[in-house]
């Protein structure tokens, strides 16, 4: 059995007696399972030459193209107490409708007639800045008159000192004369005299020329008295020149000062006015913000704060609200490896939660149940999750995404790269090469215009 021996039993069994070798035998002669090992074998040779899409697959979620459609909370924006309710949770409201209506619990605004109360002080305030301000121009038309004054003290002191000088300048011409009228008179006296004594003159007339030397000796001393009286007055008019306008100058310094102080008064009345209408500002805006309204039109999905009397503060939040008009898009993250051969523009097959589908990896235009989609944004930079977000637009040449959708369901997407061989396709996979891609010499970014969704 072995064949290790040249002895064999062959000749003497008769093999048709026995069903074994009968079975064997036909085995032997049947062609049923070569021509099936045949035909595999050529669709396996012939499946490598089909077409294959090559494709990067993802899993992301629904969302929406623009930061402003997407779901949001409405925060208080002072802190209160909750007096009443507006709206109910799944409720659509427009843009402004009122939500909640809070009241104050802070002591200071507790007054209910706090504005008034400040536009009071805001008008008390005015008038005194205008009073202060009345008060500078009333120191600044004193501060000119003093200078008026002084001028015209300054001018008449001058004209008295140039008066002065001109009586000084006449009596001392008058002195002159005077003095020679007394050289002379001298002079006569001894000649008088003389005559007198040779008996030719008489007494009389001595005498009267000695009064008349005494007369021109008495007036030249009276013109010197005058002359040095003029010049004393004109030493006190020149002192009196500086005395005006040390007298004028604190005068003025001390007008200067107090139109400076009614100024000063009259800028803190205006820092005071402008923070009493800030602060009136405030308090109007304030009680503006009693009434909490929804910023956009949309739906209320939860209410994020419970009851009547509940006190809250100033960002808490208070409802989250859904717009009821927004671009649905699909944000997915593909690995860095893979990210490079992506381009704003480039076609997508999303399958989403909750739809049934047919997916064919290598032919996602053959499967049936997805969408269609584009790459509408790429990031530039990597997300915390070591991944690169990709943002999908609907694709506007594809059929419509389904109405049902909402924000937040999730999607698997199928992004589409070059057609290859089924062959090469293997062989890249086998050797962990990258999926190829098309390089395009231009290309336009594309400008996806999502339609419009809207709550029905």
């Amino acid at each position: 059995m072995l064949n290790i021996t040249n002895n064999t039993i062959e000749s003497k069994v008769v093999q048709d007696n026995y069903s074994a070798f009968k079975t064997l035998r036909a085995k032997k002669h049947s062609t049923a399972l070569i021509k099936i090992l045949l035909i595999m074998g050529f669709v396996a040779v012939t499946a490598m030459f089909l077409p294959w899409t090559q494709n990067i697959r993802s899993k992301g979620y629904v969302t929406t193209l623009l930061p402003d459609q997407r779901p949001q909370t409405i925060q208080a924006l002072i802190g209160g107490k909750i007096e009443k309710w507006y709206v109910r949770e799944g409720q659509v409201v427009q843009a402004g409708d009122t939500i909640l209506k809070v009241t104050e619990v802070k002591e200071e605004y507790l007054d209910p007639e706090l504005l008034d109360r400040t536009q009071g002080q805001i008008n008390a305030k005015i008038g005194s800045a205008d009073s202060y301000e009345k008060k500078a121009q009333r120191l600044e038309e004193q501060y000119q008159a003093l200078l008026k004054g002084r001028e015209i003290k300054l001018t008449q002191n001058e004209i008295k000192i140039q008066t002065t000088k001109l009586k000084i300048e006449s009596d001392s011409m008058e002195l002159v004369a005077i003095q020679l009228k007394q050289s002379i008179a001298e002079k006569q006296l001894v000649r008088i005299k003389s005559l007198y004594d040779d008996g030719i003159k008489s007494l009389t007339d001595l005498e009267a020329k000695r009064m008349s030397v005494q007369e021109a000796n008495a007036k030249a001393t009276s013109l010197i008295n005058k002359i040095n009286a003029h010049r004393n007055e004109l030493d006190n008019l020149v002192a009196n020149k500086l005395g005006i306008i040390n007298e004028y100058a604190d005068k003025l310094a001390k007008s200067s000062s107090d139109r400076m102080s009614a100024l000063s008064s009259k800028f803190d009345s205006d820092a005071s006015v402008n923070k009493l209408k800030s602060q009136f500002n405030a308090y109007e805006v304030r009680q503006k913000n009693y009434f909490i309204t929804s910023p956009i039109d949309g739906m209320i999905t939860e209410s994020l704060q419970n009851g009547i009397g509940e006190i809250i503060k100033n960002g808490d939040k208070v409802v989250n609200i859904v717009p009821t008009e927004y671009q649905l898009a699909v944000e997915t993250y593909v690995e860095a490896f893979d990210m490079p051969l992506l381009a704003i523009g480039e076609k997508v097959r999303i399958q989403f939660d909750g739809w049934p589908a047919i997916v064919f990896s290598g032919w996602p235009n053959n499967s049936s149940g997805t969408f269609g989609g584009a790459i509408f944004a790429i990031d530039n930079d990597v997300s915390k999750n070591g991944k690169y977000r990709i943002l999908i637009a609907p694709d506007e040449d594809d059929k419509e995404w389904p109405e049902q959708l909402r924000v937040g369901g999730g999607a698997n997407t199928i992004t589409l790269l070059k057609d290859v061989r089924v062959g090469y396709e293997i062989w890249r996979q086998l050797n962990g090469f990258p999926p190829d891609f098309y390089e395009k010499e231009e290309e336009e970014a594309l400008k996806t215009k999502a339609p419009l969704r809207k709550f029905k």
